[in-house]
């Protein structure tokens, strides 16, 4: 333990200040920037909430080869891989689990209803993303039910100018990605289409010697848009093909695991420009094919799983500005639908699963509608946005709900600004946690939805220096949790996972940012970039039930801090070291079935950075120290990998 926080604190140290909200620079305060944090879209000044932006120059400097990768430095997010460079990844936000928190990508959600765990297959490639929005606490009135505890909204880039870029990197682990982008723009009309490959033989092997964290993916994404004084259109299309070996991570018992997946999506949005009621439709459609092997390759001694679910929905979202501020009105129909080989009810008719000699017998189709209300009322010293939103899903015959939430701000100054929000959302259960019922899993189909409240108070400051800060401390209280739970008391050979509305539980948290731009505040030196530190600090309350493991509500990040230093070298090079300090809470079953408490662990990564005109070349370490480490359960973590590459715009 000592160990662990001498490395942190010398980093710390090394930074003399803090981490900007997030990421670096995350409070970056720019109207440049629309977020999302309501049903209005609002530059990130005027936003009631604290809201972490990642842009592309950040994303750029960190030692990360994917979106699960750099949302390790939001300080606020629990990042549970099953390896790196964009393997399979859980993602929570502010103690809460996988399934809590609302995917996007520019703004259609792209969560799958069959489970979480597959919400981070992305089409896009790093060099694809402009900025990534992280909203912590419920979002239900943005982005609807599924962002009971946040949401996370990766934003890409629009073609600005005709040009094209090329990328490559190889590394440890027989780790090699390479992709390439286009751009073309004429008359109003933009255009982006990318295309990227990676593989690794992974960081371990099973007791018999094969690979079990290798990992091979395809990615391909379009985006296209015309604007003009009138109106804005956009479109995107993206696929993503993985494969990877999941080692021990759904059972210690197997530790030749192994999952493929297939995920398209397709969206159409539009806006116009101009008039006094401002009209948003949207339309959208998500395709997602799964594959389990719980032994790889070997269907003869257990069944694979097979999955799919399409779920498509539109959208339609209108303000108007009047005298007393400006109002919000909008509604979102969304159909989700599943065939399976052993989730849901039985179907009337199967149907074939392609490439096989199988057939889906069971599955489950279910609708949600939403309604939102919202005013926004924002002058000179005050702002607040309040509004509700209704809920009603036709899974288990549900009647509509409601939920209120209102975020207000006032500033005490030019450059501080007090907060306060107070929000409710829900989350229904994914198709798994329903009906998962085989492999030592019990699953619950009449689970209750999720339900939450959360109380925030905070304070933002941000100055012309480049001296950024933020504090704030929060209250969740959520009902009705869904876990899945094992019961020690009962024999070995009798223990199973059961899916349960399994407590109430409720959180404090408090969370310190701050970020020192140091180009800005010593412009007469050149060395010192930025500096930047964060510490976000949970502690739950829930009730105690002795010999019972969780897999969720009884896990969580207690602390988390992550702290950066940036450097300008000579010769063209940039410096960004970056380390974190993390405490979970709970404990697993590791491979020879004895329960372990996760121990605290700390990491530091570093990139170096050489940018002349057309070409970058850099050189990325993560975890130098070579620390071994467990994020989730009895998956070990990689130790040192290092990777190299370059990018070059071709014209």
């Amino acid at each position: 333990m000592n160990r662990h926080i001498f490395t942190f604190s010398v980093l710390a140290l090394l930074t003399t200040a803090g981490y900007a909200n997030e990421a670096d620079s995350v409070f970056y305060e720019t109207d440049e920037i629309e977020v999302t944090a309501s049903r209005i879209k609002t530059p990130l000044p005027k936003a009631s909430r604290i809201i972490g932006i990642m842009t592309q120059e950040q994303i750029n400097s960190y030692a990360v080869q994917s979106v699960n990768d750099i949302l390790k430095y939001a300080v606020g997010v629990d990042v549970r891989q099953r390896g790196p460079i964009g393997a399979q990844t859980d993602v929570g936000v502010r103690g809460g689990n996988f399934e809590q928190v609302a995917i996007l990508l520019d703004g259609i959600n792209i969560c799958d209803p069959q489970t979480g765990h597959n919400s981070f297959d992305f089409p896009v490639d790093m060099s694809d993303i402009d900025h990534i929005e992280v909203l912590e606490g419920p979002a239900g009135r943005a982005y609807g039910s599924s962002s009971l505890m946040g949401a996370i909204n990766i934003v890409t880039k629009t073609a600005a100018r005709t040009q094209a870029q090329a990328h490559a990197e190889a590394g440890s682990w027989g780790y090699a990605a390479a992709g390439a982008r286009a751009d073309a723009v004429s008359n109003g009309w933009n255009n982006m289409l990318s295309v990227n490959y990676g593989r690794s033989d992974g960081y371990s092997r099973s007791k018999a010697g094969r690979l079990n964290a290798d990992m091979e993916y395809k990615k391909a994404f379009y985006k296209g848009g015309y604007m003009d004084d009138n109106i804005k259109v956009n479109w995107h299309a993206g696929a993503s093909i993985k494969d990877w070996g999941s080692n021990t991570f759904y059972s210690a018992k197997f530790d030749d695991q192994f999952e493929h997946t297939v995920k398209t999506y397709t969206a159409l949005q539009a806006e116009n420009r101009i008039g006094r009621v401002h009209i948003h439709p949207s339309a959208w459609w998500n395709h997602n094919e799964d594959r389990f092997e719980l032994i790889r390759g070997s269907e003869d001694a257990v069944k694979f799983n097979y999955h799919r679910s399409d779920v498509a929905g539109v959208g339609f979202n209108s303000w108007f500005d009047w005298t007393l501020g400006r109002t919000a009105i909008g509604a979102e129909l969304k159909n989700e639908n599943l065939v399976s080989g052993n989730l849901g009810e039985p179907l009337t008719e199967p149907k074939h699963i392609k490439g096989t000699e199988r057939d889906y017998t069971l599955g489950l189709n279910r609708t949600n509608i939403s309604f939102i209300v919202e005013h926004n009322i924002n002058i000179k010293w005050f702002s607040m946005s309040a509004g509700v939103v209704g809920v009603r899903n036709s899974w288990n015959g549900m009647d509509m709900r409601f939920y209120p939430g209102v975020d207000m701000s006032v500033k005490l100054g030019d450059r501080l600004k007090l907060f306060t929000t107070y929000n409710t959302s829900l989350r229904l259960p994914s198709v798994t946690e329903l009906y998962y019922s085989v492999g030592g899993y019990q699953a619950d189909k009449h689970l209750k939805p999720e339900e939450l409240k959360a109380v925030d108070l905070g304070l933002k400051y941000a100055d012309y220096r480049g001296v950024q800060a933020s504090a704030s401390v929060y209250y969740n209280r959520c009902s009705n949790m869904i876990d899945w739970i094992m019961d020690l008391t009962q024999p070995e050979a009798l223990r199973h996972w059961e899916s349960v509305n399994f407590t109430e539980v409720n959180s404090l948290g408090a969370e310190v940012t701050a970020n020192i731009s140091l180009e800005s505040l010593l412009p007469a030196q050149r060395l010192l970039k930025s500096v930047d530190f964060a510490y976000n600090y949970i502690n739950q309350e829930k009730v105690d039930v002795p010999n019972i493991q969780s897999r969720t509500t009884l896990e969580y990040l207690k602390h988390k801090a992550v702290a950066g230093i940036h450097l300008n070298l000579p010769l063209n090079l940039e410096l960004a070291v970056t380390g974190r300090y993390q405490d979970r809470a709970g404990s697993f079953t590791d491979v020879d079935g004895q329960v372990r408490d996760y121990e605290p662990y700390s990491v530091i990564d570093a990139r170096l950075d050489w940018n002349k005109g057309r070409y970058r070349v850099y050189l990325e370490g993560n975890n130098l120290t070579n620390r071994k480490y467990f994020d989730y359960g009895s998956v070990p973590q990689p130790g040192l990998w290092i990777i190299g590459g370059l990018s070059i715009d071709l014209f």
